[in-house]
């Protein structure tokens, strides 16, 4: 007897944001309901470019209005997603320095500003904690 394919996981395709503060930290947010932080961001709607989804996503979640141009494309990074069981993200990561206030807005419901090189005790989702964060520490988070 073959042992049974286990199922394919389905592909989310999502922008996100490293939004670092002029001290270094980068800021991980919480969705209502969950316990779980990670990037800001989310899915990439049909027709739309990675960086026109992050734009949206930064003005519906942080009340943050980026111009074009502001973020550097860090790189892309797929981890099982945080939230959606079953599935994967693939992730194109934007990089970018705010000195300006955020808050949480739409579904957010916590922000924190933490130091990539020592991050704290929380629960963080995987794409965050073991892709994103070692590229920083690697190179971007030192500049």
């Amino acid at each position: 007897m073959t042992p049974a394919n286990p199922p394919e996981e389905s592909v989310i395709r999502i922008a996100a944001a490293v939004i670092a503060d002029p001290d270094g930290r980068v800021l991980l947010v919480r969705k209502r309901g969950s316990r779980i932080f990670m990037q800001a961001g989310g899915k990439i709607e049909p027709g739309e470019s990675p960086a026109e989804a992050l734009r949206r996503e930064l003005r519906e979640e942080l009340l943050l209005d980026l111009g074009a141009g502001v973020a550097e494309p860090l790189g892309r990074f797929a981890a099982r997603a945080a939230h959606e069981a079953g599935h994967r993200v693939e992730a194109e990561v934007f990089a970018l320095r705010i000195d300006r206030p955020v808050r949480p807005a739409a579904e957010i419901e916590e922000i924190v500003w933490v130091d990539p090189f020592d991050l704290p005790p929380i629960d963080i989702a995987e794409l965050s904690r073991d892709h994103i964060m070692p590229a920083l520490r690697a190179g971007w988070g030192r500049r």
